[in-house]
């Protein structure tokens, strides 16, 4: 096991803690839902200070969609690697404060909405979420409280998913999860990059996109103990990180979102894939299974990537929701 039963145990629930919360974020914007074993279009809020993803008009969309996206991930790995490299720490943290932000304000915003708060801010609800939001990022990234991050965590991911599930069918999601689960492989266990990433924004950043937690090893507390009794001055330790990136996370809440709204006809006479929460659950269930057996057979001090793992959780629980279903 490569981390104790109980950061083993506290790094899934945050998992599972988050995916539930991005079904329901995603599902609360989203403007097709599946009722009935139908796909229908519905009235749904719009994102805070109008923000708008593109609306799907043909099928042929989504492969539009798809590249555009794919891009947007290259151009962005890209820049992230560059001003790593280069170490230009003040430009990646306004860069995390500001995607932080939006994403914790799409997340804030439903609560805002669902408790009429528009008719005291005379319609002006983002407010609210922003006066919450803003403060909690700049504690994130630019503080050192490692329960704030873990929190802050939480609503983060189902936030930037709902900007992306509107735009993804089944086809390009599949092709989506296979493509970041090669370069997960590649990047962890080829040229070592994620490591050297991961390293550089907790040692230098002191930010890192995914939860964290530093925890000691029973050995090390045995030795603290003896040193207190011995009345040893205080020196530094270093202690044991659990970590778990957040692509890891936001993957399979896109994945999910997007089993929730979509009917998808399906090749050789095969019945069509109906989407809703139940195969939206599957999802989850398979990507915590995945997640789960890494944790469990991985071994110490040693770096694995995660979406391959998670991957095959998640086409697991398409396809037996699909037969169940």
């Amino acid at each position: 096991m490569k981390h104790n039963l109980k950061i083993t145990a506290i790094l899934l629930t945050m998992f599972i803690m988050t995916q539930f919360i991005g079904i329901y974020v995603v599902d609360y914007y989203s403007p097709v839902k599946v009722v009935d074993g139908k796909q229908v279009n519905v009235s749904a809020p719009s994102l805070p200070f109008g923000l708008e993803t593109p609306k799907v008009e043909k099928e042929s969309d989504y492969s539009n969609f798809f590249y555009t996206i794919l891009f947007a991930f290259i151009i962005a790995i890209f820049l992230l690697f560059l001003l790593s490299k280069f170490k230009l720490a003040f430009i990646l943290k306004a860069w995390f404060f500001v995607v932080v932000s939006i994403a914790l304000v799409i997340s804030f915003f439903i609560l805002t909405n669902k408790l009429n708060i528009e008719k005291i801010l005379f319609g002006f609800v983002p407010l609210i979420a922003t006066l919450v939001a803003v403060p909690l990022a700049i504690m994130k990234i630019y503080g050192k409280n490692f329960l704030v991050h873990n929190s802050t965590e939480l609503f983060i991911y189902p936030g930037i998913a709902a900007i992306f599930v509107p735009i993804l069918n089944i086809w390009t999601i599949i092709i989506l999860l296979i493509i970041i689960s090669i370069y997960d492989i590649w990047a962890v266990w080829h040229s070592g990059i994620m490591q050297k990433m991961a390293k550089y924004q907790i040692n230098k950043l002191n930010v890192f996109s995914g939860f964290f937690v530093p925890y000691i090893s029973k050995k090390l507390k045995l030795k603290l103990k003896k040193m207190k009794k011995s009345g040893l001055k205080k020196k530094k330790i270093k202690v044991n990180v659990a970590i778990l990136g957040g692509g890891d996370v936001i993957f399979p809440i896109i994945t999910a979102g997007v089993m929730l709204k979509t009917i998808q006809k399906l090749p050789f006479g095969l019945k069509p894939f109906v989407g809703g929460p139940y195969p939206a659950l599957f999802v989850i269930a398979g990507a915590t299974i995945g997640l789960g057996c890494l944790f469990f057979f991985a071994k110490k001090k040693k770096f694995y990537p995660a979406m391959p793992f998670i991957t095959a959780g998640i086409f697991a629980g398409i396809i037996l929701s699909y037969i169940i279903f």
